[in-house]
C-alpha cells in the first residue's frame, strides 16, 4: 500500500472532519440579518469561558484558492474576514477596498437570481453595506477587526452556508470547474483529477503557510509534457481525503505525532484498521511505547509497565497475550516527513504488522539497555531521547544530526542495522566532553554493537558488569574508572580527576596514556594508606591487578573505532558499580541499625 492510499484509507477514520469542498475555520462573530439585508445584531462565536476569549472553528465551504490565498486577492462564498465582508481591517488597509470588492462581486454573480430568503437577505446587506457604517453594527467591538464573520437569518438557528440552496449553489459550482475524468491512481477509479495537490501543515521548518507532498512546480518534474497534476493522475476526491488525513494526523496535539521532530524528520503513525476501536488500541499502545522517553510517560508505574511490554516481547512473549484489545496483525504505518523549500520530502515509510512493529521496538529496547539505566531513561528508550542525550552538542534537539536522525529511526523500526555513523558521532561527542558517565552513550554504542553481532557475528558487549570478560578494550574502559575512583578517594578536594585530561586519549591510544596513570596510581595507593585504614588501599590495588591480569602484553597502541565504543562500556560499568556498591552498602541491616540508634 503507498503512502497516500494508506492516508486516503485513515480518512474514514475521522470524526467531524470536512467533507470536500469544506474546511475548519476559526469565527470570532456572526452578523444576524434580517430579510430585507439590514444587520440587527452581531453574535459574538468565542468561547468566553476562560480568561482570554478564544475563537471557535466552524465547518464552510472552502475553496482550494481561499485556503492557500497568501498575497493574492480571492474571495470566500458566504464568509471572510473583515476586509472582505465589510471593508475594513486593523491593518494599513492598502488593499481593503479591493479585497471587499471583491466579496461583493462574488455574492452579486453566485446569488443573481436567488428566491431562497437567506441567500437574499446577504445579496441585500452586501449591496447595501457602506464601509463607513461599521460603527453603527449593533454591539460592534473593536476586537471583530479581522476576524472571520459568519451570516445568519433572524430567527433562524443555522448559518446561511448551512442552508440546503447555499449547499445546491456551492454543488453545481463544483460541477462545472471540475476537469474531464481520468484514471486516478490512488483509487483506481475514474474522477475529476486535481491539478494542485493540497498543502500540508504542521511538518517542523516547512514553510507554515503549508508544503506540498506531491507537486511538480518545474520542467525537470514532468514528462511527455503533462502539467502539474497530471503528471500522476489523482482525483479531487482521493486529493483532499489524503490531505485532510495527515494534516490531522500533524496537529500540535495530535496523539498520532511525536511531540518532538527526531533530527528535521517529524514523524506521524497509525493503525490500518476495519475496527475504528480496535485501530484506536493499536494507536494508543504504539503512542505509549514510542513516548516513553521521561518525559510523557511520568508516572512510575506507567513506565514500569511498558518496560515490562517491551522485555516481554523481546524475550518472545507473543503479542496477543499482552492487551486483549490488541490484534498483532493489524497494518500499522509510520511515515516521516522533512521539510524541502515549498515540497515536503519523504524521509522513511514503513508498513508492517503492528506485531513486527512491536518487536523490532523490543529489539531496540534490548540491544541498547544498560545496567545501571541511564538517568531519565525512562519507560524506553525513545529514539529522541537517546539521539539528543548522546549525539546532540549541548543536549538540544536542534544539533542532533539530521541524516542520522532518519537512518536510526528506519534502523529502530525496520530491525535493521544501526547506521556506523551513530557509533562514530556518540565517540565524537564523548571525545568533546560529553559525560561518559551519564550511560546514555554507553547506550548507544552497546546498541551499534549488539546488531553488529547479529548481522555479521562479530563482538557484542555485555549489558551489565562483566568482570569475566575477555574483551582488551572493555578491560581497559574498567581500569580508567578504577584508577579515576583511586585518584578522588586518594585526594580530597580534588578539582580535575584524570577523566578529564585522559580519558579521550585512553580511549583511542592507551599504551600512551596508561603507563603513566598506573605509575601515578602507586602515589594514589601510598597516600590513601596514609589517610584512611589499609584495607581501602588494598582494595584498590586487587581491583587494579584483577583487571590488569586479563589484559594480556602490553597495552594496545591504538583502539579500533568499535573497540574503543567497547572501552566506554566498560568504563560506565566500572564507575556505576561503586555507586551500586555505596548504595548497597548505605541499606545494609548493620548500617540501618547504626543509622537507627
Amino acid at each position: 500500500m503507498t503512502i497516500l492510499q494508506a492516508l486516503a484509507r485513515y480518512y474514514d477514520r475521522l470524526p467531524g472532519v470536512a467533507t470536500q469542498g469544506w474546511a475548519s475555520v476559526k469565527f470570532g462573530w456572526c452578523i444576524v440579518l434580517t430579510p430585507d439585508g439590514t444587520a440587527v445584531d452581531l453574535e459574538d462565536l468565542r468561547d468566553l469561558s476562560g480568561k482570554k476569549p478564544k475563537v471557535k472553528e466552524y465547518s464552510v465551504p472552502c475553496s482550494d484558492a481561499v485556503a492557500e490565498r497568501t498575497s493574492g486577492i480571492v474571495s470566500s462564498l458566504f464568509w471572510d474576514k473583515t476586509a472582505y465582508v465589510l471593508g475594513r481591517t486593523a491593518g494599513d488597509g492598502k488593499r481593503t477596498a479591493q479585497e471587499h470588492a471583491a466579496f461583493v462581486k462574488l455574492h452579486r454573480d453566485k446569488l443573481a437570481g436567488t428566491q431562497d430568503e437567506g441567500l437574499l437577505a446577504l445579496l441585500r446587506f452586501v449591496e447595501a453595506w457602506q464601509p463607513e457604517m461599521l460603527e453603527s453594527l449593533p454591539r460592534y467591538v473593536p476586537d471583530m477587526l479581522d476576524a472571520n464573520i459568519l451570516f445568519r437569518l433572524e430567527g433562524e438557528r443555522g448559518y446561511l452556508h448551512e442552508r440546503s440552496a447555499a449547499r445546491n449553489l456551492l454543488e453545481s459550482d463544483d460541477a462545472a470547474e471540475s476537469e474531464a475524468p481520468a484514471f486516478c491512481l490512488i483509487t483506481g477509479e475514474q474522477g475529476p483529477i486535481v491539478r494542485l495537490h493540497p498543502k500540508i501543515k504542521g511538518v517542523e521548518g516547512a514553510q507554515t503557510a503549508g508544503a506540498r507532498l506531491v507537486s511538480f512546480n518545474l520542467g525537470a518534474f514532468t514528462s511527455l509534457g503533462k502539467e502539474q497534476g497530471a503528471n500522476a493522475p489523482t482525483s479531487e476526491a482521493a486529493a483532499f481525503r489524503y490531505g485532510t488525513a495527515l494534516n490531522k494526523l500533524l496537529l500540535r496535539d495530535s496523539r498520532n505525532r511525536l511531540p518532538r521532530p527526531i533530527g528535521d524528520t517529524t514523524v506521524v503513525f497509525w493503525a490500518d484498521a476495519s475496527d475504528v476501536k480496535a485501530a484506536e488500541a493499536v494507536d494508543a499502545l504504539a503512542g505509549d511505547w514510542l513516548f516513553g522517553d521521561g518525559d510523557d510517560v511520568t508516572d512510575a508505574q506507567e513506565a514500569a509497565k511498558v518496560r515490562a511490554q517491551m522485555e516481554n516481547i523481546a524475550a518472545g512473549r507473543p503479542i496477543a497475550e499482552l492487551p486483549s484489545d490488541i490484534d498483532p496483525d493489524t497494518r500499522f504505518h509510520i511515515l516521516g516527513l522533512s521539510p524541502n523549500a515549498a515540497r515536503l520530502s519523504v524521509r522513511f515509510w514503513l508498513s508492517q504488522s503492528f506485531g513486527d512493529f512491536a518487536r523490532a521496538l523490543a529489539r531496540h529496547y534490548q540491544d541498547m539497555r544498560v545496567e545501571p539505566l541511564p538517568h531519565g531513561w525512562g519507560a524506553a528508550p525513545a529514539v529522541g531521547r537517546m539521539l539528543v542525550n548522546s549525539t546532540a552538542a549541548q543536549r538540544d534537539f536542534k544539533n542532533i544530526p539530521y541524516a542520522l536522525a532518519g537512518e536510526v529511526l528506519r534502523a529502530v523500526l525496520s530491525g535493521g542495522r544501526y547506521p556506523q555513523t551513530l557509533l562514530a558521532t556518540a565517540l565524537m561527542r564523548l571525545r568533546a566532553g560529553d559525560d561518559a558517565g551519564s550511560g546514555w552513550h554507553a547506550a548507544v554504542i552497546r546498541g551499534v554493537l549488539e546488531r553488529d553481532a547479529r548481522f555479521y557475528g562479530r563482538d557484542g558487549a555485555p549489558m551489565a558488569l562483566d568482570e569475566k570478560s575477555t574483551s582488551e578494550a572493555y578491560r581497559l574502559g574498567r581500569l580508567f574508572a578504577a584508577l579515576e575512583h583511586l585518584q578522588e578517594q586518594a585526594i580530597e578536594g580534588l578539582k580535575a580527576s584524570i577523566r578529564s585530561r585522559f580519558l579521550a586519549s585512553a580511549s583511542a591510544a592507551p599504551a600512551s596514556v596508561f603507563p603513566t596513570l598506573l605509575r601515578l596510581s602507586q602515589h594514589h595507593i601510598t597516600k590513601l594508606s596514609s589517610l584512611v585504614s589499609s584495607g581501602s588501599a588494598t582494595f584498590h590495588d586487587k581491583l587494579i591487578q584483577e583487571i590488569l591480569d586479563g589484559i594480556p602484553g602490553s597495552f594496545p597502541r591504538s583502539l579500533k573505532m568499535a573497540d574503543q565504543g567497547r572501552f566506554y562500556i566498560g568504563y560506565y560499568h566500572q564507575r556505576a558499580e561503586r555507586f551500586r556498591k555505596r548504595d548497597a552498602d548505605d541499606k545494609s541491616p548493620a548500617k540501618e541499625e547504626k543509622n537507627g540508634e
